[in-house]
């Protein structure tokens, strides 16, 4: 049922407070807005030798877009650019409903029980802001974290 979107996961991700903050040594930085809702979100990476080491970011928005904000976050940390950029375009690909295999999504870690917002067009945005946005700024950058 789509009330499930709207579990326990999501209202503990979108008020979480440990990824929500400026990162001190923070080597990219990206903002995101959609702006048919109004959420905007402003991504800071620490990268160094092509590997997250650190996330953080800070912003407003629904319940979804701060839940998967938080996710995305928790699932990059420690991975490399060229991971990170290829679990983006994943989510990205799940939300639009391109990839539905369990399976495959299980690499997604939590952020796959976003799936189902798939059958909400009007949702489709708030849950892929961070993750278009890390995309951007993942591409902007030279990969070794020098924006």
């Amino acid at each position: 049922m789509l009330e499930d979107i709207y579990t326990e996961l999501i209202a503990e991700h979108s008020q979480a407070k440990e990824n929500r903050r400026q990162l001190d040594h923070a080597t990219i930085k990206e903002r995101g807005h959609n702006p048919s809702c109004g959420d905007e979100i402003t991504l800071e990476l620490e990268v160094a030798d092509g590997k997250i080491v650190d996330a953080a970011f800070n912003g407003a928005g629904c319940a979804i877009s701060q839940a998967s904000t938080d996710m995305m976050i928790e699932l990059m940390r420690g991975k490399n650019v060229d991971e990170a950029q290829r679990l983006a375009e994943l989510f990205i690909k799940m939300i639009q409903g391109e990839v539905t295999d369990d399976a495959e999504l299980d690499e997604l870690d939590e952020a796959a029980a976003l799936k189902n917002i798939s059958t909400m067009p009007a949702r489709v945005k708030c849950a892929t802001l961070a993750w278009h946005t890390l995309d951007t700024a993942l591409k902007n950058s030279d990969g070794a974290g020098n924006a």
